[in-house]
């Protein structure tokens, strides 16, 4: 393993490879096979894998798959957990270290591109979280609704409500929460930012099929196969916990706030499984706008028969 890139000692960057994509567009299938190919070590890249007893909704790798290729970053935490980019920031970093410390090659892999962000880019140092100010916010939540509390960030933080839906309850309350404590907006200070360079020599791969009409059905096939396959009750678990509530990132994952909801009694069941593949395709969406202004990707057709090769082509033109 070579590189032609360096540190600022002068010394070659490690290599190592993001497989990024939208969901269903078969990141999973193609990580694996790399690995048949190249002495690489999987690193999941997903806000919702990081959770135990969250198997069916999140399209966890089967244990045929983990058994064939581990991933790392998967079911380390309980759904009553949160988990942020700078928690995957750190615990990535730490397992990269590791991998290449044995002359392996990191392959991060998933669709969670806000934390492909803070690995490539490092973090904004953010004010610690007040707790009195966000019971508040989540009270005005419950009394106002969010759309209104998306309405002051309009007022407050025009830039991060531009980047932040009123569906999006963690972030908005998070971006409201900085500008009450601090009396400065989220987005000033994410412009003092500081890069930090990630010290590796990144190659990346992003996956998706061509047509997006394609993309569209395997979501919808995906998802009523998980309906087969009982997401519903693998939800019901959760929900009978009662230790768990809507406002947690597990419970707000696409598609568990959809069953949870059901759940709930607030939709009935066609409704919540066309809400389900609607936020499915939404995030599907999302994820490819985010691959659209990523630099230095290189895409790959999820229906080309060499796909395979294709990815291998990539990595070994920059002497992986």
């Amino acid at each position: 393993m070579t590189s032609d890139f360096q540190s600022q000692s002068g010394q070659p960057l490690p290599p190592a490879i993001f497989l990024m994509g939208p969901t269903a567009s078969g990141k999973t299938d193609l990580a694996i096979a790399l690995t048949e190919y190249l002495p690489c070590e999987l690193i999941s890249v997903d806000s919702a894998l990081v959770y135990r007893e969250m198997d069916i909704g999140t399209a966890k790798p089967t244990a045929e798959e983990l058994a064939k290729a581990p991933h790392r970053l998967i079911n380390i935490k309980d759904p009553s957990e949160p988990y942020s980019a700078a928690d995957f920031r750190e615990d990535a970093l730490r397992e990269m270290s590791e991998i290449t410390s044995r002359g392996k090659i990191p392959l991060l892999v998933g669709g969670s591109m806000l934390y492909f962000k803070a690995l490539r880019d490092g973090l904004a140092e953010l004010p610690a979280a007040d707790q009195m100010i966000r019971d508040k916010l989540l009270q005005d939540a419950e009394t106002f609704g969010w759309e209104q509390l998306h309405k002051k960030l309009q007022q407050v933080d025009p830039v991060a409500a531009e980047r932040i839906k009123p569906t999006d309850a963690q972030r908005l309350q998070r971006a409201l929460e900085v500008y009450e404590s601090t009396g400065r907006s989220l987005s000033d200070w994410h412009a003092e930012q500081k890069l930090q360079q990630l010290p590796y020599n990144v190659v990346n791969l992003a996956i998706a099929p061509k047509d997006r009409s394609v993309l569209h059905q395997r979501i919808a096939v995906r998802y009523e196969r998980m309906m087969e396959q009982g997401f519903v009750e693998e939800v019901r678990k959760l929900y009978e916990r009662g230790d768990l509530d809507p406002t947690l990132p597990a419970v707000r994952a696409v598609g568990y706030r959809q069953v949870w909801s059901y759940l709930n009694d607030e939709m009935d069941y066609p409704t919540m499984v066309d809400k389900g593949i609607i936020a499915t395709r939404q995030l599907a969406k999302r994820q490819l706008t985010w691959l659209r202004s990523w630099p230095d990707v290189n895409w790959l057709d999820s229906l080309s028969v060499n796909v395979v090769e294709d990815a291998l082509k990539v990595i070994r033109s920059v002497h992986i």
